[in-house]
């Protein structure tokens, strides 16, 4: 019979489904107990999933399948992060209305990751624009609102001029807006803050426990930014009522600090601009300066740009020496104080700013720094780079930020039990392009009453960033079915924290950062007993194809389901994996996936070589083992392409031989992870087993075998190859010299004395006389 993947893939999706294959036992999780299994969501932004997607997911899958066989009983779910720009976008520009699109989008999104074989629990699946889901992501707001740590104030935040919307600072890259690219400028606006530097500390902290990808708790300790220094306090001549305070790491170079520089946001230039005798020119310098985002200035800080502050002079507190004052905007107003004390002794910007500027460069020695923080009346303080998570979004597709205003009571959360305060279908759903989102122009939603006096009040009409909603989500699937609580306590003890989450690096101090300071908040709120939401994370790379990153914007973006259809899901996993290192991503080829194809058709054929005599293959039986600790080692280390590999090596050594019926159910059991739809076709309609091949152990190899095992050693001298000669595997270096150096064709070469040994084990050894 031919092998037709589509014919019996389809047939193996419907029969997991409809039999709970990969449901867990929410309750009380079998075998060795729970493990439960995360990649992140998608979000359904355009037309569907692209085999960037499906890399991820198949990856994180293999993983859970490989747990599901060692026994746990694993939950694996799925859903999709469907609020925020990137949906409401492609909903504007395909011309239909967000929620109208979301539905659709849904529809072909479950249908994609259904037929690529993963063993999702699709009767936990969230969708974050439920408003049975989206209820709770408006409670969690009033909470933080109700424990102080959600309040609104104006204040400068990044604008992106194309999305029309505030954005975090963590959503700008190098001055541009993370998602369409545009620069990004500054807006004063009154908006939303959740308090995420108060756990700085923790968030630090705990870095070094948690299980990451190295790569990203290196992004989290760079982004959070702790320093430790001191705030010295510069008094400005003639003026003894007026100050500016300094935080710096390096005290100890006060003695050569020449100048000082101020940010063009510091509020001190607005205090003292009747004194400032070039303020016309300093004043127009600010504006120029303000406009642009401060990553931007970052990014723009090696063309330094500046204005003294003439008439008026800074006093260094250690020599009292009168040094001018600058306004740049290579110092940023949001970090320190806003203000430096510069020297650019010790300091290469400064340096740079000095020579354009003619300033001084002092040699100065450095000092004790004790003696100078007591002698310039300072402190000891520590700082971070990490600053407060901007919530407010001045869009449309988003949860409304539960809040209302009141002109007598102030700014109140809503009541609780009138959540969720649901998103309305207005005509009108595009960007102002002002600081109003597109609620406000709707009084229907806009207008309530006080729910303290009872008077006229107005609701908030921003909604909030899509990075709550996906904050939190993983504490919701087990509890998808719970109407009263956002998780349920239970089931929540039972299977939190997740145990492996996979995803993107880009997400390192967005999502991932946001997650576990939530966390940290609900362990402290005591709603959760744990602080690190993800007990083990891994970074999946990225796919390229035509030498770039794949991305819709790119335009090099490949659709999974042409070679779901053309060559199966199967043949397209087992490609993926095969394509490099899981955390390293490749280069994605159409021609590629030919080759996983040919292994999959010698798989299907090669059950011609069962037998009947229940003896089994010694030499089948000593290679099944070898590979069984291999492919096994591969998947918990998530080596996948070694793992393909191996199974592509393994069918070479063993298919000249004849096996009995469960040698070739070990094979199977190693194909299973990679090649679900295969492996289940074979072990139930070829071996005749009832029982799905995923729900079966993980075989188990004897390491007496492994010891048996041989190995050719090539035997070179200075270099040069004399001998080889068969040997067990995993013998040492003393070992191997005992057995060669009594061998007449390396004896003969040895000449002199052996002055060092080189051994790669199992593989050569060279003797160099």
């Amino acid at each position: 019979m031919k092998y037709s993947p589509n014919k019996i893939e389809r047939k193996w999706q419907k029969y997991w489904e409809s039999r709970k294959i990969y449901e867990p036992n929410l309750q009380d999780p079998k075998g060795k107990g729970k493990f439960y299994n995360l990649m992140m969501f998608p979000y359904p932004s355009a037309e569907g999933l692209h085999v960037g997607n499906m890399y991820a997911f198949v990856g994180a899958d293999i993983y859970g399948r490989f747990k599901r066989m060692q026994g746990y009983d694993v939950f694996e779910p799925i859903g999709l992060d469907g609020f925020g720009i990137h949906s409401e976008n492609f909903a504007f520009k395909i011309g239909k209305h967000p929620i109208d699109h979301a539905k659709t989008s849904e529809k072909n999104f479950y249908r994609q990751l259904r037929s690529i074989g993963n063993s999702f629990a699709w009767n936990e699946k969230l969708e974050t624009y439920d408003p049975d889901y989206y209820k709770w992501t408006q409670w969690i707001f009033v909470q933080m609102f109700k424990n102080g740590l959600a309040y609104r104030k104006k204040a400068s935040v990044n604008w992106c001029p194309s999305c029309l919307t505030v954005l975090a600072d963590e959503q700008v890259f190098a001055g541009e807006c993370e998602r369409c690219g545009t620069k990004v400028i500054k807006k004063e606006l009154e908006q939303w803050f959740f308090k995420i530097t108060k756990y700085a500390e923790k968030l630090l902290s705990n870095i070094s426990k948690i299980d990451w990808s190295e790569r990203v708790k290196t992004a989290q300790i760079n982004w959070i930014g702790k320093s430790e220094g001191a705030i010295i306090y510069f008094e400005i001549s003639k003026y003894r009522n007026f100050e500016i305070s300094v935080f710096t790491t390096r005290p100890d170079t006060i003695y050569g600090a020449t100048y000082l520089v101020l940010s063009p946001e510091h509020e001190l230039l607005q205090k003292l601009r009747e004194d400032i005798k070039n303020w016309s020119e300093v004043n127009a310098y600010i504006k120029t300066a303000t406009q642009k985002s401060e990553i931007n200035r970052i990014a723009e800080g090696k063309e330094k740009t500046g204005i003294e502050l003439k008439g008026i002079k800074a006093v260094n507190p250690v020599n009292k020496e009168e040094i001018p004052i600058w306004v740049a905007d290579y110092v940023l107003g949001s970090y320190g104080t806003g203000a430096i004390m510069a020297v650019p002794a010790h300091d290469e910007r400064d340096a740079e700013f000095a020579k354009k500027f003619n300033l001084p460069i002092s040699d100065a020695p450095l000092a004790d720094k004790d003696e100078v923080i007591k002698k310039a009346g300072g402190k000891r303080e520590i700082q971070y780079h990490l600053r407060d998570w901007l919530i407010s979004r001045q869009r449309y597709w988003g949860p409304p930020i539960p809040m209302i205003y009141c002109k007598k009571c102030s700014w109140q959360p809503v009541p609780e039990n009138e959540l969720p305060v649901l998103l309305p279908k207005i005509k009108n759903f595009r960007p102002t392009g002002t600081d109003k989102s597109p609620l406000a122009l709707v009084d229907k939603f806009y207008k309530t009453k006080c729910s303290i006096c009872g008077g006229g009040a107005k609701r908030e009409t921003d909604v909030s960033d899509t990075f709550l909603d996906s904050a939190w989500y993983y504490l919701r699937y087990p509890s998808v079915k719970d109407k009263k609580n956002p998780w349920n306590p239970g089931l929540t003890k039972k299977w939190l924290p997740v145990d492996m989450y996979i995803g993107g690096a880009e997400h390192s101090v967005l999502h991932l950062l946001y997650a576990r300071f939530l966390a940290m908040v609900f362990k402290d709120l005591g709603v959760i007993d744990f602080e690190e939401p993800f007990s083990k994370f891994r970074v999946h790379g990225l796919l390229i194809k035509n030498g770039a990153k794949m991305s819709k914007s790119r335009g090099n973006v490949v659709n999974p389901d042409e070679y779901v259809k053309k060559y199966g899901a199967d043949a397209l996993r087992m490609y993926l994996m095969f394509l490099g290192p899981f955390e390293q991503g490749g280069d994605f080829r159409s021609t590629g996936i030919a080759g996983i194809t040919r292994f999959l058709n010698r798989v299907w054929n090669f059950i011609s070589k069962l037998e009947e005599p229940q003896e089994p293959n010694k030499e089948a039986e000593k290679i099944l083992n070898k590979y069984i600790k291999e492919i096994g080692g591969d998947i918990e280390n998530m080596k996948f392409n070694t793992g393909v590999s191996g199974l592509m090596k393994l069918l070479n050594e063993l298919e000249d031989k004849w096996l009995t019926a469960k040698q070739y159910g070990t094979f199977l059991k190693l194909l299973a992870p990679f090649a679900p739809h295969i492996a289940e076709e074979l072990w139930q309609e070829v071996l005749g087993n009832k029982k799905s091949i995923h729900l079966e152990s993980w075989p188990e190899y004897d390491e007496a075998l492994l010891a048996e095992e041989m190995v050719q050693l090539v035997i070179q001298v200075n270099g040069r190859v004399r001998d080889t000669i068969e040997v067990k595997k995993g013998l040492s270096e003393e070992d191997i010299k005992k057995i060669i150096l009594d061998r007449d064709n390396v004896k003969k070469y040895i000449t002199g004395t052996i002055k060092k040994v080189i051994y790669i084990q199992d593989r050569i050894i060279n003797l160099v006389v």
